[in-house]
């Protein structure tokens, strides 16, 4: 009897749980006009998770860099850029592919349970707004057009808390912008945009290569406009004082070198490196662990993800692929475990889908990242000064 009694408890608890949880579901843009045309008795229609337009997890798109009508807490900005590859070019459609490969991140619901929150469900407002408008003809003012797209999202005020203190260099309290690359180069003018805001700032940085090359190294630099690329791009970053020095950590690391000195440099822009064989000593906790200690939970922390940090089983699409590389399940397990580190923004790039199998495993792989990332996000909340 005492059984009985206690799994009636339970399952009072867990209805009450799963009623304070619940999410109406997508209505779409059907309406009873539309669907009284049909045999029944009329009613609404809810979108498919396969139709309609592709936003990121079907969230709300606004055209942001056409108005400032819609505010935000979180806004999805594609940046359609590849002219700074060094090998496979293709990743100026990742933007369109990460969201082609997101829509079904919230099928059941959206609820994520390893972080135990739901970043389609809550009181941050987070908008995709679509990609900016990148040359593929001139390097130079491409840059420059992805900085001033970013930037301009971002001084914007937030939806929730704009009437609080924030961590930014003016006391104000800013959205935050997740970019859907193109090649890696895109981290350089969105790490400019970012210290217009809040200064240099720690960056963490998963990819299977160091990308903190000098130009003379990498490329051998013909040009002003050569030198800067998806290899080369930290390097600027640290001559320009982007970076705030000695608090940086790259995660996933496994490229050939052109020798020891490479690391010498790397060392030079401020990174410590964790290799991705380290998961077979260490393991994820011991990865995160060294994460957390380098980059702290106070800093203002930029992410920037390669897809290539996966092995290229889980993400063939990409520029550079490198063999050796960690699971998805690893590198989703990784990234949870930064959940409460400060992140003010976070880029994923390198997602190539010319290159992707037909089943779309690299755009899910690179979507899922971003849920988790999104999620922590959520999570953290308006980044208000404590």
């Amino acid at each position: 009897m005492r059984d009985y009694t206690s799994l009636l408890a339970l399952v009072a608890l867990a209805s009450a749980h799963l009623e304070h949880e619940y999410q109406t579901p997508f209505s779409g843009p059907y309406n009873s006009l539309w669907y009284s045309t049909l045999p029944g008795d009329g009613g609404t229609q809810a979108d498919s998770v396969f139709s309609g337009i592709s936003t990121f997890g079907r969230l709300p798109y606004f055209p942001c860099l056409s108005s400032d009508a819609e505010t935000y807490d979180i806004a999805f900005l594609g940046a359609p850029f590849d002219t700074g590859t060094s090998y496979r070019p293709g990743a100026r459609f990742g933007p369109s592919g990460i969201r082609q490969g997101s829509r079904r991140l919230n099928l059941y619901g959206g609820y994520n349970v390893p972080l135990d929150a739901n970043p389609f469900s809550s009181p941050i407002k987070v908008l995709d707004c679509g990609d900016i408008p990148v040359t593929s003809y001139d390097n130079t003012w491409a840059i420059r057009q992805i900085e001033a797209g970013h930037n301009t999202l971002l001084m914007r005020k937030p939806y929730t808390a704009a009437d609080q203190k924030g961590i930014s260099k003016t006391g104000r309290t800013l959205p935050r912008i997740i970019t859907l690359g193109g090649d890696h180069t895109i981290t350089l003018p969105l790490l400019r945009s970012i210290n217009k805001a809040y200064g240099p700032v720690t960056v963490i940085h998963f990819d299977s290569h160091l990308d903190t090359w000098k130009p003379k190294v990498f490329g051998g630099a013909p040009s002003e406009v050569a030198s800067v690329n998806h290899g080369t791009y930290f390097y600027h970053a640290a001559q320009e004082g982007l970076l705030k020095n000695d608090t940086n950590i790259h995660a996933g690391i496994r490229t050939t070198l052109s020798g020891p000195s490479d690391y010498d440099n790397d060392g030079y822009c401020g990174f410590e490196i964790v290799e991705a064989r380290e998961i077979d000593t260490i393991g994820t906790e011991g990865i995160i662990k060294k994460i957390r200690d380098r980059v702290g939970t106070t800093n203002p922390v930029y992410l920037s993800i390669d897809i290539d940090t996966l092995d290229p089983a889980y993400a063939p699409a990409t520029g550079t692929p490198e063999t050796g590389g960690w699971s998805t399940r690893e590198l989703r397990t990784i990234l949870r475990g930064l959940d409460g580190v400060n992140f003010i923004g976070c880029d994923i790039v390198e997602v190539a889908p010319a290159y992707d199998t037909n089943a779309e495993l690299s755009t899910m792989a690179a979507a899922d990242i971003l849920y988790e990332v999104l999620t922590m996000m959520v999570k953290k909340g308006p980044l208000t000064a404590q």
